[in-house]
């Protein structure tokens, strides 16, 4: 039996690590089409109304599934599930390269049903970095954890939408979904080789087991015995009013979250003028600046918690103030340049990037026998902007001719937002449902 006075093993740094890389490819597997999307419209003669039910179609299913995705992470645990959506995904994306080439399926019907299920089998993920940071980080690390598997969706941008663009310039649109499929499959293999519980990783030792456990790490939930499921939970969860306020929060952060991973690249093509491969570049400085910012507010957020011992200013504090910096966006529509669009857009994202703290939330809040469904609530609530803001921006720029409005339509969620966690939340603790 190893000593536990022996140093501590760093495994739940590999961890995250890896669960950073796996969710920068989910990300890069929904923004596919934002990149296609220019190129792929003029091809396939698609309208702007068509864009957007296409480019809402990955949110209906990932929203629809967040709460079978949770039942399913609880009752099978995380390793299986997980891995088998990556492997899903990653298929369904490669599988919208080929659209407009089957006889009798029209491009709009395969990449609304190929989109929609992506959304379907990213459904677990998320909740699923819940579980994962739930059982390997202490309370007291857990904002920092949570905002790094949160910023994957920065760098995700950084790193994939630039490959995409260039993909789509040199070698035809159709690339983009072949070879993220590809790296998603690969993902899928690095998952099986290198997830395990806590209790059951190779490489951990007794040290760091004990002090994830004494931190509050849970440890066992792998294994521990599952409430069984009752819709009467689902009910109960948003009737209570702190989590419905985080809930609301959440839907409304993700509607920049969605104008940024579905019409961002198309704005910067359509409204000002740049070429796709232009787009890809330029998304990527907002996306550098929503990394910087989102690893700012975990670290932030866990030093506060350190210091104060509140748990409520810690994770409120840098929502706020994030919050308030991604009302910038509406500055936009005043920019004469595509420089200041990059700057304000940079501003809004670095803001957008402190305030994502939800997952850190939920580590925080969700009742211990219930983390997978809680998550999957949450994430529903969160990915129904998904669902809106795509569409909503469509009919708004098919009607108007102009972003303005969308614009202004995301930047007053970011003040709702705010609404959400501090006026209905109330204070952040940890939710025991009554039996």
């Amino acid at each position: 039996m190893i000593d536990q006075r022996t140093r501590p093993t760093h495994v739940r740094y590999a961890i995250i690590a890896l669960i950073f890389i796996i969710t920068s490819v989910n990300y890069a597997d929904r923004a596919t089409f934002s990149i296609a999307g220019s190129a792929a419209s003029s091809e396939l003669g698609l309208s702007p109304i068509q864009t957007g039910y296409i480019l809402s179609a990955f949110a209906w299913a990932y929203a629809l599934a967040q709460i079978p995705g949770g039942i399913l992470l609880d009752k099978f645990g995380t390793k299986r599930i997980y891995a088998g959506a990556i492997a899903l995904w990653s298929l369904f994306t490669a599988t919208q390269g080929f659209a407009g080439w089957l006889p009798g399926v029209s491009a709009v019907t395969m990449l609304f049903a190929m989109r929609f299920l992506v959304g379907l089998a990213e459904a677990p993920s998320f909740p699923g970095n819940a579980r994962l940071v739930t059982a390997w980080f202490p309370s007291a690390e857990r904002g920092t954890a949570s905002a790094i598997f949160n910023s994957a969706q920065y760098f995700s941008i950084v790193v994939f939408v630039p490959l995409m663009g260039w993909l789509a310039h040199e070698h035809g649109w159709r690339t983009i979904f072949w070879t993220m499929g590809v790296i998603g499959l690969l993902a899928t293999l690095a998952f099986l080789r290198f997830i395990h519980s806590p209790v059951n990783h190779p490489s951990i030792n007794a040290a760091e087991l004990a002090h994830i456990e004494a931190g509050g790490g849970q440890v066992n939930m792998e294994t521990a015995t599952v409430q069984k499921f009752d819709w009467g939970n689902v009910g109960k969860l948003i009737a209570n009013r702190m989590m419905l306020g985080i809930y609301l929060g959440q839907y409304c952060i993700n509607v920049l979250t969605y104008f940024f991973v579905t019409w961002f690249p198309i704005y910067l093509v359509k409204e000002r003028g740049l070429n796709i491969m232009e787009a890809g570049f330029a998304a990527a400085a907002p996306a550098i600046f929503g990394f910087v910012g989102g690893l700012a507010g975990g670290y932030a957020s866990d030093m506060i918690l350190k210091r104060t011992g509140s748990l409520d200013l810690a994770r409120k504090g840098p929502l706020v103030f994030g919050m308030v910096l991604a009302t910038m966006i509406i500055a936009c529509v005043w920019a004469q340049t595509e420089w200041m669009v990059i700057v304000l857009m940079s501003i809004a994202f670095f803001g957008k990037g402190v305030a994502s703290l939800g997952w850190a939330i939920m580590a925080d809040v969700a009742p211990r026998k219930l983390a997978g469904l809680s998550g999957g609530v949450f994430n529903m609530f969160g990915n129904l902007a998904g669902i809106a803001t795509p569409i909503v921006v469509g009919y708004i720029v098919s009607a108007t001719g102009s972003f303005d409005l969308a614009l202004v339509y995301v930047g007053a969620h970011c003040l709702l937002t705010i609404f959400a966690f501090m006026v209905i939340a109330g204070p952040i603790r940890r939710v025991e449902l009554p039996e």
